[in-house]
């Protein structure tokens, strides 16, 4: 039998009702692991390319002929915007196939929750918080929910790869399989994936299952790039406004009637954007069709924003951060518009991926804006780094190539969470059933028990936990605290938040507090303090006018690549007149180009900044870069720290000979990660970090952000 044979006979109906052609490559390879095998799915196709349909159309089969005594199918997504409208496509079949849909999240309602709990059946949508949740507060539910469990749906699986919340979803599925006795079929999507072999060995881990990635014929779609470059220059902030406008207006036109996202990478730049863009229209007398999308904006407000951009006539455009990344339904997106560089291929890939849905073009326009830098700066700061970046991860775009997942060996911060976690649902256990428990999940089995026991010792010390007189362990004083809090389901950083409200609505958070009569801008609008209220932490606002300053700004901690550098040196070798670039960017490469012939920036790996300080451009990235920084300190002790400039290491305190000589011996020196000292100034973020020992957390970082092999071989290679 066919693919399409083996379907339930109301999917089949369903694909006549809806001209289907046929089905897609990748839903006929689905529909043939689905059926035929026994094993995990991992199906990494493009965006747009019925990943959905391919997953659910064989389960959705199987469900229907041999119906589940419990929940059937757990369906875990990273975002709760993600899990609200991810199904609108498959709902007609799973309503004709008599298989509920349960949201279990801190957003759904407690009547569909507690009519779960009576009658388990149908498909569960979740997080990995809610799961943890659940595995905390409610584990006796566990096993009367799963105990028939075929399937776990993991959406958007690049989002976890690498990150702590892809660490705690593995512990909390082992946990889950331990209470019901069995390993239920892995499947996972994602349109955005480096090294598949990465992903499949995630997504089988602790299953006891291969996974299978099929490969299918995929074609990209066509995608039309521009980028385009203004040089500001702000002597003050009369002037840095008027600088400003034409890149604002730039913006403003390649928006002006299409529905558009325009990302930014951090929420002071979202808010930025937009209130110019509002001013821009209110000038021209055009309607406001501006809304704003990042984390710091409440949940009724990013809803409100995501339904408008669903289902409005108008031409709407939402400024957004990352949050509008994945799959969030938005309607059909035009265009997508990028301020600065996105941070990897992978951003890149996604955000593209937004626009130009049903067989259109997407289009994705970069807008750089630059201070004009005075005479007599040296002249590496003259190189705009970042557009040089945008430019190498495009070119590595149009070559597929993305990012490898990252995978953390010692992820000590999720190893406490998660001990906390077992300690709270279990009550007391032994130190030798706790480890035994803990350290068998696959995340932390690289662990060594020694390393177990100092993070024990660490959290008896700090009263997160204690022992009881017949020697088991349970939640100390401060870890009852901590565990008694809804945050500790998460284990991704929030920083304090401080409540913005117009009379009883919320607009949204601030990370510090503001004091009265202090205006700032929030949501795309201008607002003025009222009230603070520090105890409650509550903001109270009242509208205002004018286009203060944002009031924080971002951040991201992510790991730059070999790869992309070596990219960026060939740009800079090449004299390739790239036809995406917009004239004054051309302009602009070709000024960087002219830069490093003038100063031989290619020819020479190290140069003089001042009298006993040196710039080293080696073009690696972050993890061979941070080898050859500790390489560096550990052979020149004499050197004085001083915070590198990207891509460039700076030395100081040094000799030209003494340098070049110690730089030749690293190529070849046998260097081992315990020769190192990591610099004060580095610390390791991490939402737990502060209850794990230092050297634990040095030894992760470590691993994580150093590469001694990569470091030697580049350079030697030069």
């Amino acid at each position: 039998m066919s693919a399409f044979e083996k379907l339930a006979p109301f999917i089949q109906d369903y694909i006549y009702r809806n001209n289907w052609e046929e089905l897609h490559e990748i839903q006929v390879a689905a529909c043939d692991i689905v059926f035929n095998t026994d094993d995990n799915l991992l199906i990494a196709t493009p965006t747009a390319s019925g990943k959905t349909e391919a997953a659910f159309l064989p389960i959705i089969t199987e469900i229907y002929n041999k119906p589940s005594s419990s929940v059937g199918v757990l369906y875990i997504a990273p975002l709760k915007a993600l899990i609200n409208d991810q199904f609108i496509r498959i709902e007609e079949l799973l309503e004709e196939a008599g298989i509920k849909v349960t949201k279990w999240h801190g957003d759904a309602s407690m009547v569909q929750k507690s009519r779960l709990l009576k009658h388990p059946s149908g498909v569960m949508q979740t997080t990995p918080e809610s799961l943890e949740s659940m595995l905390m507060r409610h584990r006796q539910y566990i096993i009367s929910l799963f105990s028939d469990l075929r399937f776990i749906v993991i959406d958007e699986v690049h989002n976890f790869l690498g990150e702590d919340r892809g660490i705690q979803l593995l512990s909390v599925l082992e946990r889950i399989q331990g209470l019901i006795g069995f390993a239920p079929r892995r499947i996972g999507l994602s349109a955005t994936l480096g090294e598949l072999s990465i992903a499949e060995k995630w997504l089988e881990s602790g299953t006891g299952r291969a996974c299978i990635t099929p490969v299918v014929k995929s074609e990209r779609r066509r995608a039309r790039i521009m980028v385009n470059h203004f040089y500001i220059s702000p002597l003050s902030a009369d002037k840095e406004q008027t600088s400003l406008q034409p890149f604002f207006e730039s913006i403003y036109n390649l928006t002006w009637g299409k529905k558009s996202i325009v990302f930014s990478n951090s929420r002071s730049e979202v808010e930025r954007n937009i209130v110019n863009l509002k001013d821009i229209a209110n000038k021209r007398r055009e309607d406001d069709v501006y809304l704003v999308h990042h984390g710091s904006i409440s949940a009724s407000n990013r809803e409100y924003a995501e339904e408008q951009m669903k289902t409005s006539d108008l031409p709407m455009v939402i400024g957004a951060t990352v949050t509008l990344e994945l799959g969030i339904d938005l309607g059909d997106l035009e265009r997508i518009v990028q301020t600065g560089c996105p941070h990897s291929v992978t951003s890149l890939a996604q955000r593209l991926g937004r626009s130009g849905r049903r067989g259109k073009a997407s289009e994705m326009c970069f807008v750089f804006e630059e201070e004009k830098k005075l005479e007599g700066v040296e002249f590496y700061k003259t190189i705009n780094w970042l557009f040089l970046k945008c430019i190498a991860l495009i070119e590595l775009y149009r070559e597929d190539w993305l990012e490898p997942p990252e995978t953390d060996k010692y992820p000590y911060g999720v190893l406490y969470h998660q001990t906390m976690s077992f300690l709270y649902s279990h009550g007391e256990a032994s130190p030798g059933f706790l480890a035994q428990s803990v350290l068998s999940e696959t995340p932390f089995r690289n662990i060594p028990q020694g390393d177990y026991k100092l993070l024990l010792r660490y959290m008896l010390e700090n009263e997160q936990i204690e022992k009881t007189d017949e020697g088991g362990l349970l939640i100390g004083r401060r870890g009852e605290f901590i565990t008694a809090h809804y945050d500790f389901y998460s284990v991704f950083e929030t920083t304090v938040e401080y409540s913005v409200r117009e009379g009883a609505h919320e607009i949204g958070t601030l990370n510090r507090p503001m004091p009265p009569y202090t205006t700032f801008v929030l949501s795309g609008k201008t607002w003025s303090v009222v009230e603070l209220d520090k105890e409650h932490k509550l903001i109270y606002v009242e509208s205002a006018r004018g286009k203060p300053p944002t009031a924080w700004d971002g951040f991201h901690e992510g790991l730059e690549y070999t790869k992309v550098l070596k990219k960026m040196r060939e740009l800079i070798a090449d004299d390739t007149i790239y036809p995406y670039l917009h004239s004054a960017a051309a302009k602009r490469l070709a000024e960087i180009r002219n830069t490093a012939e003038q100063t031989k920036l290619l020819e020479n790996e190290v140069f003089e900044i001042a009298p006993g300080t040196f710039g080293i451009l080696p073009w690696l990235g972050t993890k061979a870069l941070n080898a050859l920084d500790f390489a560096l300190n550990a052979y020149m002790p004499e050197r004085i720290y001083v915070p590198a400039y990207w891509p460039v290491l700076i030395v100081k305190n040094v000799g030209y000979g003494r340098l070049m000589d110690v730089l030749a011996a690293i190529k070849t020196a046998h260097i081992t990660k315990s020769d190192f000292i990591i610099p004060d100034e580095i610390v390791l973020r991490g939402k737990y970090n502060d209850y794990v020992p230092q050297e634990l957390l040095q030894k992760q970082f470590l691993e994580r952000y150093v590469d001694i092999a990569e470091m030697q071989r580049e350079m030697s290679s030069c």
